[in-house]
């Protein structure tokens, strides 16, 4: 099925490797021009190069505050629009609910909740001038099932959820859609060093399922939070 995305834009932050870079390959693969980002900036390279020459790679840290603005002008600058954003970051590391320090709940809401946030905001200037957009905000099956030695990273998940929410109505009427794809466990480095045993799903299967979420053919699916954990979650809501 053509998505009927081919040369759009897309920005897909922390894409160097995981469901990030699974997520812009997929676009790629559309047609979409891509600009990722990575803090490594050896495996950002590697990245750019498998998705082919066109593709804008900036070394960068999604968790610095000044970066979404930094990271959104340069697609614009390079592509001339912004049509989709894919916002990504590294997960937490373990850490149970009464042993989680303050200073890892910080790290956490300003990676996997302020960054988003942020991303957004910097992203809807050139998706409103374009008459439109596509937005899928990547968190975990954690946003409906807390994990419990993930203290830190359930936390920040369920607080992007409900802004998250509340912000696709707010721009729905734009012809914006704003979504969550709620991950269970994939084949990726974050889950190998996390040490889980439990079977795991393709990353290009993921990062499928986002590129449909960006596609023409999704323009009334907003404030959802999708699940891709093969049947993990068990709760009815």
């Amino acid at each position: 099925m053509d998505l009927g995305i081919a040369d759009k834009t897309a920005l897909v932050t922390a894409a160097s490797r995981g469901l990030g870079f699974a997520s812009a390959a997929a676009l790629a693969a559309e047609g979409c021009r891509i600009a990722i980002c990575a803090r490594d900036e050896v495996r950002l390279a590697e990245a750019a190069e498998a998705l082919g020459p066109a593709t804008l790679a900036i070394p960068a840290d999604v968790a610095d505050p000044a970066v979404p603005d930094d990271l959104v002008a340069r697609a614009v600058e390079r592509f001339g629009r912004l049509d989709i954003l894919v916002a990504n970051a590294g997960g937490p590391p373990r850490a149970r609910a009464l042993e989680v320090t303050d200073d890892q709940l910080r790290a956490a809401l300003e990676a996997n909740l302020l960054a988003s946030i942020r991303l957004v905001r910097a992203a809807l200037g050139p998706m409103r001038e374009a008459g439109g957009g596509r937005i899928v905000l990547i968190t975990s099956s954690a946003v409906k099932q807390p994990i419990p030695d993930l203290a830190a990273s359930n936390t920040a998940r369920a607080g992007l959820w409900a802004w998250a929410k509340t912000a696709a109505a707010d721009l729905a009427p734009e012809g914006i859609t704003l979504n969550l794809v709620c991950p269970g466990y994939h084949a990726t480095d974050r889950i190998r060093e996390l040490g889980v045993t439990a079977p795991t799903g393709d990353p290009a299967d993921f990062g499928r399922i986002v590129a449909f979420l960006c596609s023409a053919h999704a323009g009334f699916i907003s404030g959802a939070a999708l699940q891709v954990d093969g049947a993990a979650t068990l709760g009815l809501l």
